[in-house]
Order: C-alpha cells, then structure tokens, then sequence
C-alpha cells in the first residue's frame, strides 16, 4: 500500500459488502484490550467466522480518517455487535457472511477496519506503526476536531454472547 492510492477497498468474505477508504490509512495497529478479546472470541462463534484473534489474542486493524470512508456496496447488509447493550462501541458485521468489518467507537474521529478485510498486498502497512497517539490527534486536528458519524452503518443493533 503507498500513499499515491487514492483509496483502497475493504470487502467481507463473500464480497457482497465493500467499503472505500480514501487516502492513506492513519496507523495499522493490534489491540490486545480486554474489549477486544472479548468480543472477537464472541465473534468467532458467528457461522462461518474466520479467525479474527491472533496468536496473542490481538486484534490487527488499520485505521482510517471517519469522515472518509463510505459504502460501494451491501450497506444494507451491515450489523452492529455490542458487548453490552450500554456499550459505546460497535462492531460492524456484514451479516450475508458474518465478517467483521470494522469497529466504530462513536466519539472517535477514526474507524478501525479489521486488517484482514484489505487485499493481502496492502496488509503490510509497517511504515504506518508506531506514534499511535501522535497521529490520531494530527489526523484529528487535519479533520477541524470533526467527530462525523457512519451514517450508512444504522444497521440492527445486536448484542453478543459472551
């Protein structure tokens, strides 16, 4: 993946959903936060789920500016996974496949898309690692300290087994 790709696509396992990314991705990370932990284990018993959790039980994300990403297709297919029903963040599935698509947390101005849902070449965003923080708040400040909703993620709300 350069920084010259005007966008990149992130699609469920089946391709009926496809979600465009403009620009470059902020940071690739792998969160090891209980949260995370949870809900990918939960995740991982949806039917025909492939393995979201690493060997570390990580969760490898990239991550992209919220205002710059939209639906191409299968929006409509699209449903939100919280841990609790009072839980802040959501984890979008496309349910024609029951792949996680990306996390939203609602007050961030950034959305992690699962690492697996981009094209194998553009995984490796190591370049991208490392200052974590520092390139949130610079994204945040580029974005005018915007928070913008999904506004095509309004699919059912569910809540997971744990």
């Amino acid at each position: 993946m350069t920084d010259r790709m005007d966008f990149h696509l992130a699609t469920c396992s089946c391709g009926q959903v496809r979600l465009r990314l403009d620009g470059p991705p902020i940071v690739a990370s792998t969160c090891h936060c209980d949260s995370c932990k949870a809900a990918g284990r939960a995740l991982e018993q949806l039917p025909g789920v492939r393995p979201i959790l690493d060997k570390t039980e990580g969760t490898a994300f990239v991550l992209f500016r919220k205002d710059r990403v939209s639906s191409e297709a299968g929006a409509d297919l699209l449903a939100d996974y919280r841990l609790t029903p009072e839980s802040k963040t959501g984890r979008i599935v496309a349910t024609c496949c029951n792949t996680a698509m990306f996390l939203d947390f609602p007050p961030g101005h950034w959305v992690s898309v699962y690492r697996g849902r981009l094209p194998e070449r553009e995984r490796g965003l190591d370049r991208r690692r490392g200052w974590f923080v520092p390139r949130l708040v610079l994204t945040w400040i580029g974005m005018g300290f915007r928070t913008p909703a999904i506004a095509f993620a309004k699919g059912e709300t569910r809540v997971l087994a744990g």
